[in-house]
């Protein structure tokens, strides 16, 4: 028997304006796009589930509502743990507008510098380490996959403690930069003792 997975599937494309940084920013997705996303979900994943969880930011809300619309036999927990980056007084400007000096001190401590005075990453990466730790011990108790609708920011987490683990901080440099596209997903294998292991993107 195969070990279960984890899903990090991503939100639908949100409306923004390119160039906008937006972490905790409650920002919506096109609608079209979440429901058309959902729809390939609902027809890629097993049919039974450990858990499902969402983001509580209303661009995953939407896509579990969205979900479970069309997978009645499912139930969504929003889950604050997988919530994106909160940049602070940075949120809902545009990067270009950021000072130059303000971006070189984050990147020069990046895992725990607290960009624009909301998260570091260090505190993120302890809350997707717990959440993550959780879903492994969810989908063995459950026989099943593990899926979490979520955040690029969040699967980057994911990607960085299934290599290294939470005790070291990233520099900036080091820092994942592959995520699902919106509306889409990637797996991560749950075995049973010690870390999560990657498998292929999917979605």
């Amino acid at each position: 028997m195969s070990a279960p997975r984890l899903w990090l599937v991503r939100h639908a494309r949100p409306e923004v304006a390119p160039g906008l940084c937006y972490g905790r920013l409650d920002v919506a997705a096109n609608v079209r796009h979440s429901r058309e996303s959902a729809r390939l979900l609902a027809q890629a994943l097993p049919p039974r589930l450990a858990a499902l969880h969402h983001s509580p930011l209303q661009r995953c809300e939407l896509l579990a509502q969205d979900l479970l619309a069309l997978r009645a036999d499912l139930a969504s927990k929003a889950e604050p743990r997988i919530t994106e980056m909160d940049f602070g007084q940075w949120e809902g400007r545009a990067w270009n507008d950021i000072a130059r000096a303000d971006i070189d001190a984050w990147t020069t401590r990046f895992g725990h510098h607290a960009p624009g005075g909301g998260e570091p990453l260090a505190a993120m990466l302890t809350r997707v380490s717990a959440a993550l730790d959780e879903a492994a011990a969810q989908a063995h108790a459950g026989g099943g996959d593990v899926v979490w609708i979520t955040h690029a920011g969040v699967a980057r987490c994911v990607h960085w403690l299934l290599t290294h683990g939470a005790a070291r901080m990233p520099l900036s440099h080091e820092w994942p930069q592959s995520a699902p596209g919106y509306g889409a997903w990637t797996t991560v294998l749950l075995p049973l003792k010690g870390r999560p292991q990657a498998a292929p993107a999917r979605g």
